[in-house]
């Protein structure tokens, strides 16, 4: 089973309205990267972080080998097999243009967690990319539902409208989730089989 990002396309008389991709993950996954939600340019492509000046593939390159020079789905797979999964607090929400600032608040609707937290058991650490990440995580999914004990950390935003700090500052930061994923198995495919899932996660990787 793939559970490779797509975008889903907007409902007539939904106008502005943008949502996110499936998770990518293996069972296995040891440490979550959250972001708020993807951007135009990731959305146009479906892909996660495919603004070409945005540092997060080049920080994945330095961290795990899993640089922008490679094939989209080799990227995913070796982020995978490093226990690393990858997803974005919001589900779907009305943004005009690519910005959290121009995100409606009433519009958010959150991304199921419940549903991620039990098909990887593993998951010890939650790095959000970026402060609106975490604040979404924060007042959307932890206060609403709860959430296993899991360690929440903020790395600076790899997102290019936040270039105050230069890269060689950010991947210092980000090594932090390469300590976290530590060492494991390398697992075959991204996602477990549908038959190991529950109805709720697999409705999220269908």
């Amino acid at each position: 089973m793939s559970t490779s990002p797509r975008t889903a396309a907007a409902p007539r008389g939904d106008a502005g309205r943008v949502r996110s991709f499936p998770p990518v993950f293996g069972a296995d996954a040891r440490v979550l990267v959250l972001g708020s939600m993807p951007g135009a340019a990731s959305l146009a492509a479906a892909q996660y972080y495919a603004h070409p000046r945005n540092a997060f593939w080049p920080i994945m390159g330095a961290l795990f080998g899993a640089g922008p020079q490679l094939p989209y789905a080799d990227r995913l797979d070796r982020l995978v097999a490093a226990g690393v999964a990858l997803w974005d607090v919001i589900g779907s929400c009305a943004r005009a243009g690519s910005l959290d600032s121009a995100i409606e608040p009433d519009s958010v609707v959150p991304n199921d967690f419940a549903a991620l937290f039990a098909a990887c058991p593993q998951l010890s650490t939650v790095f959000f990319n970026g402060a609106a990440a975490e604040t979404a995580f924060r007042r959307h999914v932890q206060r609403a539902a709860g959430s296993p004990p899991l360690r929440l950390v903020r790395l600076p935003s790899t997102s290019p409208a936040h270039a105050a700090r230069r890269f060689e500052a950010k991947l210092e930061a980000w090594q932090a989730l390469r300590a976290a994923a530590g060492d494991g198995p390398a697992p075959t495919r991204r996602g477990p089989s549908p038959d190991t899932l529950p109805a709720a996660a697999r409705a999220l990787a269908a």
